[in-house]
């Protein structure tokens, strides 16, 4: 029987084991090893090769007494043997045991030390150890983090590829999960954000076991104490909205509700950067400096990045620590939030800028998860296509939907806060036709909405979807904020919008029974 523990106990006990390094060390590392190179800002730029985002058909848990009866199986999370499990990691264990060196830190998962999750990452690469004490919560001290006792470990191989036909896997690349164990085992795949995300799906696992909410959302708090919350998929904004030079973030993708308000599950920012520039996102901009993971990115040979050439791919990221936010809040804990977010980027263009929902509309697009996939990011993809992704973070929910879904209504409810849907897609038509939402016009609308102001405004019912559009928002165009106004043909508009609400309706019913409700009360009968 393989003793999980004392295998990983031996390995981090060599002589060659860096321990709890510095920003510094780690980039000196990183230098020594040909792992990156600097920017002229100092941030550390590295490339993933193959893998350049997430690789979910090569994700599993390790299905055992813990797991069988808790995790809802499926696509999202596939089973694995205790056995395949074993043989991996024993493999993997040794492998890193033959390395020159390994890379260790202890840290945390989640502000709130009540819940938060004490952690434990072990590293081939310097970059990523780098990346990982960006992402989590530091201890103050090395003294702090030599006494931290793990409740999860990741074990993180890049360049350990498995053979699927003797390994059990799917491909060259593997993350798996023990929940029995606490351990995350990561190979084949040189992406650090698989690191990120794994130890968010244990928090979304651990935490409404604690009567926690977990969130795929940013927040940020305004000077009155009034918080909002920003739930969206990548590319919808969530991380630049939240960026707020008028309000303090609390953090930019992972979040917990408790009885107290919010908290951060992260001691970072992960960023996607194509396109970025000063003019439009300034904190983020400033923030990639030394101490920073840039991932992806072409460097120019004066070090000079290109965040607008998506050569090696156009899931270019930034790591950052909290801190490099002026306006950051430390800790990342705050109180009830005021004010709910749902983002998406439709690239149809026939949802509204921004509306208002029900707590029954709220629930039934929180399930939905929407936003778009647009052409040519994918190959075969010609025209946008609908992208549904169950609490707007269904890769990452090994418990059933309904369980956050419930959870959220509830906290609505208590605390009678409002939610509106955003828009920060298309306008006059579908993506290759009409226009991208003008940014500052979104700044506007979400900066009315979370103050309050948005709420006493009169609004008029879209006929197709039922949401409550306002008539009017200060510093906005009125045209634009009833998306049919755009469109020169209103029957054109009119096709588009009935088409993607008939989407809506055909992926709710993968819920099953006891959806017909909330799809009836969410204004989308089955």
């Amino acid at each position: 029987m393989v003793n999980h523990t004392e295998l990983i106990q031996n390995l981090i006990s060599k002589e060659t084991a860096q321990i709890q390094l510095s920003v510094p060390q780690l980039v000196e590392n990183s230098l020594r090893r040909d792992e990156g190179k600097l920017t002229e800002t100092g941030a550390l730029s590295a490339e993933t090769g193959k893998y350049t985002g997430r690789s979910p058909k090569d994700r599993f848990i390790v299905e055992d007494d813990v797991s069988r009866e808790k995790v809802d199986w499926g696509e999202v999370n596939q089973p694995i043997s205790q056995e395949i499990f074993d043989n991996l990691y024993e493999k993997v264990v040794n492998y890193l045991e033959e390395k020159d060196e390994v890379f260790v830190f202890s840290g945390y998962a989640g502000a709130d030390e009540k819940t938060r999750l004490n952690l434990k990452v072990v590293n081939e690469y310097s970059w990523h150890n780098m990346f990982a004490r960006t992402m989590f919560i530091r201890p103050e001290t090395k003294e702090e983090a030599l006494e931290i006792d793990p409740q999860f470990t990741i074990v993180s191989a890049p360049t350990f590829k498995a053979d699927p036909a003797v390994d059990g896997t799917e491909s060259e690349a593997f993350i798996i999960v023990s929940l029995e164990k606490g351990i995350i085992l990561i190979g084949g795949t040189e992406y650090a954000g698989e690191m990120k995300k794994s130890i968010f799906s244990i928090m979304n696992y651990l935490l409404p076991e604690q009567g926690v909410m977990s969130m795929h959302c940013s927040a940020n708090v305004g000077e009155n104490k009034d918080v909002a919350l920003f739930f969206g998929l990548s590319g919808t904004g969530k991380t630049t909205l939240s960026a707020d030079p008028q309000r303090e973030l609390i953090g930019d993708d992972e979040h917990g509700w408790n009885e107290d308000g919010v908290f951060n599950i992260e001691g970072g920012c992960y960023a996607k950067t194509i396109s970025l520039s000063a003019e439009k996102e300034p904190e983020i901009f400033q923030a990639i400096r030394f101490g920073s993971v840039l991932e992806n990115v072409v460097i120019d040979e004066t070090g000079k990045p290109d965040y607008d050439n998506g050569e090696l791919t156009e899931n270019t990221r930034a790591a950052y620590p909290l801190d490099h936010i002026d306006n950051a809040l430390i800790p990342s804990v705050a109180g009830h939030p005021n004010t709910i977010i749902f983002l998406t980027a439709d690239a149809f263009g026939v949802l509204p800028p921004i509306s208002k929902l029900t707590k029954s509309q709220a629930m039934y697009h929180f399930l939905s998860g929407f936003t778009s996939k647009l052409a040519g990011t994918e190959r075969g993809i010609t025209s946008p296509q609908p992208v549904f992704s169950t609490c707007f973070g269904s890769p990452f929910l090994p418990l059933h939907a309904t369980t956050y879904a419930n959870m959220l209504g509830d906290l609505i409810d208590k605390h009678e806060v409002d939610v509106y849907l955003v828009n920060t897609g298309w306008s006059g038509g579908e993506y290759g036709v009409g226009k991208r939402m003008d940014l500052a016009y979104t700044r506007s609308m979400v900066r009315r909405a979370i103050s309050g102001e948005l709420a006493l405004n009169t609004f008029e019912q879209d006929s197709t979807f039922g949401l409550s559009i306002p008539v009017s928002v200060p510093g906005v165009p009125n045209e634009i904020l009833n998306p049919k106004n755009t469109w020169e043909s209103s029957d054109a508009y009119d096709e588009k919008a009935q088409s993607l609400k008939e989407s809506f309706i055909e992926n709710f019913k993968k819920f099953g029974e006891g959806s017909e409700k909330i799809a009836e009360n969410g204004g989308f009968s089955l």
